[in-house]
């Protein structure tokens, strides 16, 4: 007789934790989450595959204020993996974030600013559907570093805007292999006629332009908050019209004093990241998407 032996769908075990405090005109929140989901299946005759996934989350927040002064700095950390059947671990999460931006107020509501971004990612990350063996992106390939002066409008805790006109970017792809074939916007390397490589490719790409960050994150009804965050960035330097956007989305919904829902989504537009087929060749950039839900234990102290 067939029987499931057990089968747990969807976030089986997941704990929260948030803390937030105010010491020396800093008010700070942390906030700290693991996930697990899971599922097995013995001679069940509607098919199915065991999986086992676990996501770790760390999010910081700081806010200094004193006077004309503020100070902001915001970092979020990620990594998770899913394990399908007999497969390899296969990473579903990887995020390596900070945000440091300081502020002197020089009109009500308005700062004059300078901001600093940096990006990675912690483990190698493959296109699975391709080919699961040779890694396209680790830690530091590539690593996105930005600074830049500029004006912010806060007119309220809910909202703000930051236009800087004279960022430095840079993306850094810390590996001779994926800069040499000229990944993430990078100029390739110099080949001779049988393909075989006679000048290495820069590690760095530098750019010079335009940034706009926008924060927004307001209860928008009784226990649901809504959080977005959109960058944009236009190189004066190369195709100023074709603008860079990271434009992050998160939602929560408090369900009760202990248990937590997170939807999140992050949608990115690089006109320098090139996509490739299943042949190998180049199709041009296109619209990345991701998207992830989790159910969660809540406590906060």
């Amino acid at each position: 007789m067939n029987k499931i032996l057990t089968i747990v769908l969807g976030l089986l075990t997941c704990t929260a934790i948030s803390q937030s405090d105010t010491v020396n005109n800093w008010k700070i929140e942390n906030s700290v989450s693991l996930n697990f989901s899971q599922s097995y299946f013995s001679n069940w005759s509607a098919g199915g595959e065991n999986t086992l996934a676990s996501t770790g989350k760390y999010t910081f927040l700081g806010n200094y204020a004193e006077e004309k002064h503020k100070w902001d700095v915001w970092l979020d950390l990620a990594l998770g993996y899913s394990l399908i059947g007999d497969n390899k671990p296969m990473k579903t999460d990887d995020k390596l974030e900070l945000i440091s931006s300081y502020g002197r107020e020089i009109h009500k509501n308005f700062y004059a600013t300078i901001v600093f971004t940096f990006r990675t990612q912690f483990a190698k990350g493959y296109d699975y559907k391709l080919d699961s063996s040779n890694y396209i992106s680790e830690f530091m390939a590539p690593g996105t570093f930005d600074i830049g002066p500029g004006v912010e409008w806060k007119p309220n805790d809910n909202f703000s805007v930051n236009i800087s006109p004279f960022t430095g970017k840079w993306i850094v792809v810390n590996d001779q292999n994926l800069a040499d074939a000229g990944s993430f916007g990078l100029t390739p390397a110099e080949t001779d006629s049988n393909g075989v490589i006679i000048k290495h490719a820069s590690k760095i790409k530098s750019m010079f332009g335009a940034k706009v960050i926008a924060i927004f994150s307001k209860e928008i009804f009784e226990n649901v908050t809504f959080g977005s965050k959109l960058e944009m960035f236009s190189d004066y330097l190369s195709n100023p019209q074709n603008i860079d956007v990271n434009w992050q989305v998160n939602v929560t919904l408090k369900v009760n004093s202990w248990l937590n829902v997170n939807i999140n989504t992050e949608l990115i537009y690089d006109d320098d990241i090139m996509f490739h087929d299943n042949s190998g060749n180049p199709i041009g950039p296109r619209t990345q998407f991701n998207e992830n839900m989790q159910i969660g234990l809540a406590a906060t102290f």
